[in-house]
């Protein structure tokens, strides 16, 4: 770079803060535009850093054996898992019981917790101390002596507890032993069909902002056209002229990462106390990659220097003033339309090869086909805005002044709704996509809640003769109105020549509760049934089975004289099978072994508030070991759920960072045209006439920006679900939700804006220096 050129460049700079309060305000602007999206640039690319301190703290407190077995030493701690809900709230619980001098520590402990006190997370104890946990103390009323670190939580909004005791025994279902906490992180990665979600929401919601920053790079560009003009009348040719807008686009970029920074890093101090979708991290996890991190600094003022000249080609800076060559010429069709040819080109060939069993595909691939696909909607609605404006006319005054304002220069409004367009397009592909294969991670569990809506597990210290006492209480629980009760064991039933070995279920209860698995007519205590399900096995009658309870087995014949019966549809299992014996005809080993888990079904008043707590609360003071559930038909797959979330919490975030850049490309654009505004108050026109005038300027590229948006989700999603082998389905009812969010967040900014137009509708604004 010669020394002239960079004269010229630190000229621009240096006049990108010249012309007094106005420089300093549009500096201002352009700064806080740009500052938004690099900001939001730099929380996307620590997402990953995020994700993985998450399931690296997950891991290091890491407490199950899975069936292992493990010695006891000094270091030997005994763990019980008692995770519970509270609402819509999950909390992490587990009872902690020293079986050694120097007993095994969990992450974020120093020491554990003595019988009958609690260590609890910090958000856990707030909401014992709020009037919202009030429920919440009749069950954890334990002393809170210590409070959990950060190292051993996933997040700051976790709730969780850790619970001393004195009751646990290794041999305890539901209770493992420890003598060092903490497994390494193997936790499988994402299916391909999840992965190619996980991709397309990151193009999806990050390429909005890429393109809001490059059009906050062109905030002021009518007064920075004035002042060029004014470059060329002291000597400067049209080379020199471009150079001094590069200068000043540079520093007007480097102002805004620098803000970016700053509102980054004042942002990440307060991420602790924010909550998305169920979703919180420590502001330390919060570190953007360092390489894409610096990628960003240098691309932004480089993409701010390209924009700024590729701007000047539709400019003629003269001495004397400046002309601009777009009002009347129209904008051609052709190549705004091989972007999205190229996109859909690049995808085709992946149609059919990606599947939640397939090896892989080529994610730049799809970030390209993607990426390509929606950038021809920002290329296209400019000529469909002009095109369309172009053929307006008549109307009220308000409607007059609007469309002549998008003929003389639609470019503008056009840029302005472009990342909403953007940002439509891709949310209607991904809705396409998700509602094909949400199907796909949902499992269907055959449980039928309309016939039970609760599952309680709990433990009978002394077998099923405390079941009589258990169903009380849980009967007089507010809001139970029936129990059904029964116990489930396993049946090890004969090997078969092959060397396998089938197993059963063996359901006890009495004979109203034996009554609803299946059709067994008459019934008196010692009866023993064989259900007649096909698609499961079933001992014959006289077999020598095994009776399995844990690892408590127990050699068993099959009562002679068990009558073979209809299964019925089960509100938990499902179509029951196996065998069904009341008490008397199991053996009193079995039937009276402490520990016996009783397992009972509740039917609940659906106008009784949080009767699932209420039965949580009772079940916990007969078996904190024990669990409850609500029944459900379906189950999602965990992994899909937190994509979702993850999109969702996405989503609110990169739609406040739109609204917000919309507000800043309004007030930015009222701030240019306030000469203008004044003329036309001083000429007699009506607040009202121009506050309808902004809403239809708004409006109109709005409208058709959505339309477009439309077009091309359709074309996205169709493309995308081809790929994964799925049917191509519309979901209206997803495109009318984001298309309404869409046109709200227009209508919202358009009327956070009217009281600086009412500002600027002075005639002090005739004023000039």
């Amino acid at each position: 770079m010669s020394p002239s050129w960079l004269r010229e460049l630190l000229l621009g700079a240096r006049m990108a803060l010249a012309g007094g309060r106005s420089g300093l305000a549009r500096a201002a602007l352009t700064a806080v535009g740009v500052g938004l999206g690099v900001a939001m640039l730099l929380a996307a690319v620590s997402i990953p850093h995020m994700m993985q301190a998450r399931s690296d703290r997950g891991a290091s407190r890491a407490d199950q054996n899975y069936g292992t077995q493990v010695e006891r030493t000094d270091r030997s701690t005994l763990v019980g898992e008692t995770d519970m809900a509270y609402r819509t709230d999950g909390i992490r619980g587990r009872l902690l019981q020293a079986e050694g001098a120097d007993p095994a520590l969990p992450p974020g402990l120093t020491a554990l917790p003595r019988p009958g006190e609690m260590a609890v997370s910090p958000a856990l104890a707030r909401l014992l101390l709020s009037p919202d946990g009030a429920l919440l103390r009749e069950r954890l009323h334990y002393p809170a002596t210590a409070i959990i670190g950060d190292k051993g939580l996933q997040g700051p909004g976790e709730l969780a507890f850790y619970l001393g005791s004195d009751k646990l025994t290794a041999d305890t279902p539901g209770v493992g032993r420890r003598n060092a906490f903490g497994d390494e992180n193997t936790s499988e990665g994402l299916d391909p069909v999840l992965l190619l979600l996980v991709v397309i929401i990151f193009v999806v919601l990050l390429l909005p902002v890429a393109m809001f920053v490059a059009s906050a790079i062109r905030f002021g560009g009518d007064s920075r056209d004035r002042r060029l003009a004014g470059v060329r009348l002291v000597g400067a040719d049209t080379g020199m002229a471009r150079r001094i807008a590069a200068g000043e686009a540079m520093l007007s970029a480097l102002l805004g990462v620098a803000a970016g920074a700053v509102m980054f890093f004042a942002g990440r101090s307060f991420v602790g106390s924010v909550e998305l979708m169920d979703i919180t991290v420590f502001p330390s996890d919060v570190q953007p990659d360092p390489v894409l991190a610096a990628l960003i600094v240098l691309a932004v003022p480089a993409a701010a220097v390209v924009v700024t000249v590729l701007s000047l080609r539709r400019v003629m800076i003269e001495p004397l003033g400046v002309v601009r060559r777009g009002g009347d010429t129209r904008r051609r069709l052709w190549w705004r339309l091989i972007m999205p040819v190229l996109g859909v080109l690049l995808l085709l060939p992946m149609v059919g090869s990606v599947s939640r069993s397939s090896e892989g595909f080529s994610e730049w691939q799809v970030i390209g086909g993607v990426c390509l696909i929606l950038l021809g909607v920002a290329t296209l609605l400019p000529w469909l805005v002009q095109s369309v404006v172009r053929r307006l006319h008549g109307g009220p005054v308000a409607w007059q002044l609007a469309v002549r304002r998008l003929q003389l220069d639609g470019s503008m409004s056009a840029r302005a709704v472009t990342g909403v367009a953007v940002a439509v397009a891709g949310a209607i592909g991904l809705q396409m996509m998700f509602a094909a294969v949400e199907a796909n991670y949902q499992q269907r569990t055959g449980q039928d809640p309309s016939r039970a809506q609760l599952y309680v597990a709990t433990a009978m210290p002394h077998g099923w003769s405390d079941a009589a006492g258990v169903v009380a209480k849980l009967a007089a629980t507010t809001g139970v109105t029936s129990v059904n009760p029964r116990a489930m064991l396993g049946l090890e039933l004969p090997a078969l020549p092959n060397g396998e070995q089938p197993g059963a279920a063996l359901f006890l209860g009495d004979c109203a509760a034996l009554s609803r698995i299946a059709e067994i007519g008459a019934c008196t205590d010692g009866d023993a049934y064989l259900v007649d399900n096909p698609e499961a096995p079933t001992p014959a009658a006289g077999a020598a089975v095994t009776i399995r309870d844990g690892e408590a087995q127990t050699p068993w014949t099959v009562p002679a004289g068990a009558r073979t019966v209809p299964p019925l549809s089960d509100p938990y299992y499902g179509l029951a099978s196996g065998v069904l014996v009341t008490p008397a005809a199991l053996p009193a080993a079995v039937r009276d072994r402490p520990g016996l888990q009783l397992q009972a079904l509740l039917t609940v008043d659906p106008a009784a508030v949080d009767v699932a707590d209420h039965v949580t609360n009772t079940r916990w003071e007969l078996d904190q070991l024990g669990a409850t559930w609500e029944i459900n038909p379906t189950m999602v797959d965990n992994k899909f759920a937190q994509v979702r979330k993850g999109l969702f919490a996405g989503a609110a975030v990169t739609l406040l960072l739109i609204g917000a850049s919309l507000l800043v490309v309004v007030l930015e654009q009222l701030r240019d045209r306030r000469r203008l505004l004044a003329v036309l108050v001083a000429f007699g026109t009506r607040r009202r006439t121009m506050s309808w005038a902004i809403l239809w300027q708004t409006a109109v590229p709005v409208v058709l920006g959505l339309v477009l948006a439309c077009a091309a989700g359709l074309a996205l999603g169709a493309v995308l679900l081809r790929i994964i082998g799925e049917p191509v389905a519309i979901d209206w009812a997803g495109i009318g939700i984001v298309s309404a969010l869409a046109g709200a967040v227009i209508l919202l900014v358009t009327a956070l804006s009217l009281p600086v137009l009412w500002r600027l509708m002075r005639a002090e604004g005739l004023r000039t220096e």
